[in-house]
């Protein structure tokens, strides 16, 4: 099966959740070609629908799978192939883009949402289904402390608390973690380092996840949220806003912890993670929902397959 991947290249690099699920789609004989959009806004987006189209006639796939609303309604206009959206969570959570989405919900073959409550805002057909991103367990694994704190040369004094995302994403809510862990130092009277998560690969992201004392998730909104997977696979602690399906993922994992937006308690259930002290059974847990990607890849493909009737 030939698949042309169509998503947002505006950032010049292409999205790792993406490319994890490329990978793990591949194992199964999917063969990729990739279409990425370097404009941003819905007007930025129609005007690649001429080199999309020569990039289909190119290529000849046998469907298009598309990434975020707002391409996959690019995607469906181009009326040649049939079309897969996922929709991620901002396509649906933002109320600019949700219209855009709505109309490639209508417009596509077939709609995955990676998380139950934005499949029940307007998935009204049955050509619709709740499907999470799948986290790479072979990427995302457990070492020792000591050993990842050497590698990424952290100060084990302080109390290092990696954060979701770069500090400058508005939606990821920098400003509740930096004053909750302002109030943490104050509640431990010693240094906390926040830490951004930009500009590091897989492999490093992996040893920030073993060497860190919490993962932080302060988000205003979600979908089925990367970071918690990938930090429960590594046996790290976190602490996480009630955002997407967070809550259903965690489940009664302990050294999980959800929190509200107050920034006494978000510095509160910080230190019930330090407190617990030691890796987690967020892997088990991960295992158990079925969200590693080889499973994630086979309900994908079902997908597929019923697009184009095999």
């Amino acid at each position: 099966m030939k698949v042309l991947i169509v998503c947002s290249g505006t950032e010049g690099i292409l999205s790792p959740f993406i490319k994890d699920q490329m990978d793990s789609l591949t194992k199964f004989g999917i063969e990729f070609s990739l279409f990425q959009i370097n404009k941003k806004g819905f007007l930025g987006y129609l005007i690649h629908l001429f080199s999309l189209r020569k990039v289909i006639k190119k290529n000849n796939p046998d469907l298009i799978h598309a990434h975020y609303g707002l391409s996959g309604l690019l995607a469906n206009l181009q009326l040649i192939v049939p079309v897969v959206t996922t929709f991620h969570g901002s396509d649906i959570n933002d109320k600019h883009v949700f219209i855009y989405s709505k109309f490639a919900n209508r417009l596509s073959a077939a709609s995955i949402f990676v998380e139950i409550s934005m499949y029940n805002k307007i998935a009204k057909l049955n050509n619709a289904e709740v499907i999470p991103c799948g986290v790479d367990l072979a990427t995302f694994y457990s070492i020792s402390k000591p050993e990842a704190i050497s590698k990424m040369g952290l100060d084990k004094k302080d109390v290092n608390i990696l954060f979701s995302s770069s500090f400058n994403n508005f939606i990821k809510n920098y400003d509740l973690a930096r004053e909750s862990c302002k109030n943490l130092e104050k509640m431990l009277g010693k240094k906390v380092n926040l830490i951004e998560l930009k500009n590091y690969n897989r492999d490093e992201t992996n040893l920030l996840f073993n060497a860190v004392d919490c993962s932080l998730l302060t988000s205003f909104s979600e979908g089925s949220p990367q970071f918690i997977k990938e930090a429960m696979a590594c046996g790290c602690p976190l602490v996480s806003t009630d955002v997407g399906d967070v809550k259903m993922v965690i489940g009664n994992t302990k050294g999980c912890y959800l929190t509200s937006f107050n920034t006494n308690e978000v510095a509160k259930e910080i230190k019930n993670a330090l407190d617990f002290n030691q890796k987690t059974k967020g892997r088990n847990q991960i295992i158990e929902l079925g969200l590693d990607t080889e499973t994630i890849a086979k309900k994908i493909i079902s997908v597929f397959n019923k697009v184009l009737k095999k």
